[in-house]
């Protein structure tokens, strides 16, 4: 019965979509850390699926304020020194980064260190392993919990982009130069599905996928970090937004539009959270306490 219960009430959260929260029911970006260790534990005891729990998460930062550098290395960081995490502002990256975590994760202090293992290679904190790069960075080194999606969402409709990635270019744009890069330069090839073509593959999309916008710029790919929303009156864009100045949902189709009269904008490429995540530690599980089995 209890089990029941649990199902129908987080069932109840997922339709509410874009609606205010009930009364108590409050904003991750406004709570203390011990309320959202709580929320984070029956989340994880209840039966929701990893896509449920992403669009679960992500409608707790609804109204969360957008800052772009509100991340970094910590207060003892040689470059940026922004927390390691910061639920009071978010910016697209970080806000996927975030929901991810708490997605695969049974309470704060675990989310705390899967986010690490997303944000940086084999979790290992540092400017210079930090996946900088959506698409050839990010998508790569995550692959232990999610898929690219983007060939089975587009079908016949993708669309070959070569892009040159190169990170010691990336740094002294930061005014970093006394940091050698790690990985070399890349001349990378992926496909997106272009903008004109999303709507004919809306029904392949799910809640809790989360999207890279494709840009047409020579060295990068990824212009912006968004998640899908499926409601009762169709899909959204769930997002940090820079131009709204907090997490907002858009409507699929007036978001898309909005895009198309935007030239340096081409296309999406589609990410989805596995169910059974394919922990590669040598005998732990990513991020997770050793001692909790």
């Amino acid at each position: 019965m209890m089990h029941a219960i649990t199902l129908f009430v987080f069932s109840m959260l997922l339709l509410a979509g874009s609606k205010p929260p009930a009364q108590g029911e409050k904003r991750y970006h406004l709570m203390p850390l011990q309320e959202i260790d709580q929320d984070l534990r029956r989340v994880a005891q209840s039966p929701l699926s990893a896509a449920e729990k992403m669009t679960y998460f992500s409608q707790r930062f609804l109204g969360a304020p957008y800052l772009l550098v509100c991340e970094g290395e910590g207060e003892n960081g040689l470059y940026e020194t922004e927390p390691l995490l910061n639920l009071r502002q978010i910016n697209c990256m970080t806000y996927c980064e975030i929901v991810l975590a708490m997605t695969l994760s049974s309470d704060y202090e675990e989310m705390f260190n899967v986010l690490q293992h997303i944000r940086y290679r084999d979790g290992y904190i540092s400017m210079a392993t930090r996946n900088h790069y959506t698409m050839v960075d990010w998508l790569p080194a995550n692959r232990w919990c999610l898929d690219d999606i983007t060939a089975q969402v587009g079908g016949a409709d993708l669309v070959p982009a070569t892009r040159t990635i190169r990170h010691g270019k990336f740094f002294h744009g930061k005014g970093i130069d006394d940091l050698p890069a790690v990985l070399p330069d890349r001349t990378v090839t992926l496909s997106y599905i272009a903008l004109d073509k999303l709507g004919a593959h809306k029904a392949s999309l799910r809640s809790g996928d989360i999207v890279s916008l494709i840009q047409d710029l020579p060295e990068i790919y990824s212009a912006h970090m968004l998640l899908i929303v499926e409601k009762k009156d169709g899909l959204y864009f769930r997002h940090a937004s820079m131009s709204a100045g907090k997490v907002v949902d858009e409507k699929f189709e007036a978001y898309i539009a909005g895009l198309q009269k935007k030239p340096r904008y081409q296309g999406m490429c589609f990410m989805r959270v596995k169910e059974q995540v394919e922990w590669i530690l040598p005998d732990a599980r990513r991020g997770k306490n050793p001692l909790i089995r």
